[in-house]
C-alpha cells in the first residue's frame, strides 16, 4: 500500500507523460495487492481485504480512464485534482482507523468540488457543488459524533477492536449510522444532489463520482456493519423498502429525461438503490450483490458518461430528441453505445445480471413485494436503456448533428479500457462460481 502511494506522490513532479505513465504502475501495483480469495490483513493504520483491494483498483483504474479519456485538460491544477482525488480514495478504502476513514471520506469531497466548479459547464456549476456539499456533509456530521463518542468508550478507533467489543445498535442510532452513506449513495429522497452534480461536473468529474465516488457510501455501510451490531428492525426495513421503491421510480424517471448525462444519473440511483438495499439487509447473499453490483456499474457508468461526452462533441447537445442517426454517421461509435447499454440493463452474461440476482434470495427473506418491485426495476431498467439506445443511434440523422471525424485514438482506447476490464471481471468471478461450484459438489 505505501509503495502505491509512493508512486502517486512521485507523479506529481511528472509531466503529462510521465504522470500517465506512473499512474499506469500504480494501477498495475493495486492490481497485485487485490487477492485472488477474499481474505483479510489489519494492523493499527492499514487494513487489506477482498472488497478494500477491489475498490483500490478500480479507483486507481477510474483515475487513470478519466485522465486519457481528457487529453485536452493538461493543466497542472486539473492534473493534481485528480491525482488528490485518487489518493484520497486509496486511503478511505485503506484505512482501518474509523476515524480517519471519516477524515479521508470527506476529504475525497474537496477535489471533486474543485473539479465541479473549476471545469463544470454552466453557471449552475455553483449550485450543483453547493447541493453535494450540503447534503453529504449534512448527512455525514451526526456519524461523527457517534464514531467519536464510540470511540473514546472502547479506548480505541480501530475497527476490528470496535467490533469485538461494541454494543447492539438499532432504531434512531442506526439511522444516524448509516444516514451518512446512504446520502454518499446516494438513496431515494436524498439523491437530489447527484443528478446536478453529474449534470454540470466534466466529464472526468462525471467518471469518478458515478464510478467510485458513490462506492465510498456502500463501503462505508461494510465498514459501519463490522464496527457496530447494529440490529435488524422496523427502520431497517423502511430503508430497504425505500431503497427498492427508490430504484423503481429512478427507472420510471429515465424514461422521462431529454438530457443524456441526467438519463445515466437516474439509472446511478436505481443501481445504488439494490446495493444499500443487500447491504442494509446484511446477509451474504445480499452483501455479494452489493459488491458485484458497485464493480459492474463503477466500469459501465463511468463507459457510458464517457460516451455522452463522445457524442457531445459530434452533436454539441445532449438533448435525446436532437441527436438522432448516428448508427449512418459514427457506426463505431454506435457500436459502444449498444455494448455498454446492453451491459448497464443486465443483459447476460454481464456482472450486472449476477448481481441482480444474487439480490433476490435476500429480498425474498424480506418480503416478497420486495422480489415484485425488483422484478418491475429490471424491467423498467431494460426500457430505458432501449429507449436510450434507439433515441440517439436510430432514425434519420438529425440536422443539429455537425459533421466530424471518425472515433480519435484516445476514444477508442477509452472504451475498449473500460470494455476489457469488464471482460477480465466477469471471467474472474464466473471462474470463482466455478471453484466454488466444485468444492459443494465434493
Amino acid at each position: 500500500m505505501l509503495s502505491l502511494l509512493f508512486m502517486l506522490l512521485f507523479s506529481m513532479l511528472c509531466c503529462w507523460m510521465s504522470l500517465t505513465l506512473s499512474m499506469m504502475i500504480a494501477s498495475l501495483i493495486s492490481l497485485s495487492i487485490l487477492q485472488q480469495y477474499f481474505g483479510s490483513a489489519q494492523n493499527m493504520m492499514f487494513s487489506s481485504s477482498g472488497i478494500s483491494g477491489l475498490l483500490v483498483f478500480l479507483s486507481c483504474l477510474l483515475c487513470l480512464f478519466a485522465y486519457l479519456s481528457t487529453p485536452s485538460e493538461k493543466g497542472y491544477k486539473y492534473t493534481m485534482s485528480i491525482l488528490y482525488l485518487c489518493i484520497f480514495l486509496i486511503l478511505a478504502f485503506s484505512m482501518s482507523n474509523v476515524i480517519m476513514f471519516y477524515v479521508f471520506f470527506e476529504a475525497s469531497l474537496v477535489p471533486t468540488l474543485i473539479l465541479i466548479i473549476g471545469w463544470g459547464y454552466q453557471p449552475e456549476r455553483l449550485q450543483a457543488g453547493s447541493y453535494m456539499m450540503l447534503y453529504t456533509v449534512g448527512a455525514s456530521l451526526p456519524l461523527l459524533l457517534v464514531l467519536l463518542w464510540r470511540s473514546e468508550e472502547v479506548s480505541s478507533s480501530v475497527s476490528w477492536l470496535l467490533g469485538s467489543v461494541s454494543g447492539v445498535s438499532s432504531g434512531i442510532l442506526g439511522l444516524v449510522i448509516y444516514g451518512a452513506f446512504l446520502v454518499k449513495l446516494p438513496m431515494y429522497t436524498v439523491h437530489l444532489w447527484l443528478p446536478k452534480a453529474h449534470v454540470e461536473a466534466p466529464l472526468a468529474g462525471s467518471m469518478i463520482l458515478a464510478g467510485i465516488l458513490l462506492k465510498l457510501g456502500g463501503y462505508g455501510i461494510m465498514q459501519m456493519n463490522l464496527c457496530f451490531s447494529i440490529q435488524s428492525s422496523n427502520v431497517m426495513m423502511i430503508l430497504v423498502s425505500i431503497s427498492m421503491w427508490g430504484g423503481l421510480l429512478s427507472a420510471l424517471m429515465c424514461l422521462r429525461q431529454v438530457d443524456v448525462k441526467a438519463l445515466v444519473a437516474y439509472s446511478s440511483v436505481g443501481h445504488m438503490g439494490i446495493v444499500s438495499a443487500g447491504l442494509l439487509l446484511d446477509t451474504s447473499w445480499g452483501v455479494s450483490s452489493a459488491v458485484i453490483t458497485m464493480v459492474a456499474h463503477g466500469l459501465s457508468s463511468s463507459a457510458l458518461f464517457c460516451l455522452a461526452y463522445f457524442t457531445y462533441e459530434k452533436s454539441h447537445t445532449r438533448n435525446i430528441p436532437y441527436v438522432k442517426g448516428f448508427l449512418q454517421l459514427y457506426p463505431s461509435l454506435t457500436f459502444f453505445w449498444f455494448l455498454f447499454c446492453c451491459i448497464n440493463m443486465a443483459a447476460p452474461p454481464t456482472m450486472n445480471l449476477v448481481g441482480e440476482l444474487l439480490i433476490v434470495p435476500s429480498l425474498w427473506s424480506g418480503h416478497i413485494m420486495l422480489v415484485i418491485v425488483m422484478g418491475l426495476m429490471v424491467f423498467f431498467s431494460a426500457a430505458y436503456n432501449m429507449y436510450l439506445y434507439s433515441s440517439i443511434n436510430h432514425g434519420s440523422s438529425s440536422s443539429h448533428v455537425t459533421a466530424g471525424g471518425p472515433l480519435r485514438s484516445f476514444e477508442s482506447m477509452s472504451l475498449l479500457a473500460h470494455m476489457g476490464v469488464l471482460t477480465m471481471e466477469e471471467e474472474v468471478h464466473m471462474l470463482r462460481l466455478v471453484d466454488l461450484y466444485e468444492d459443494l459438489s465434493l
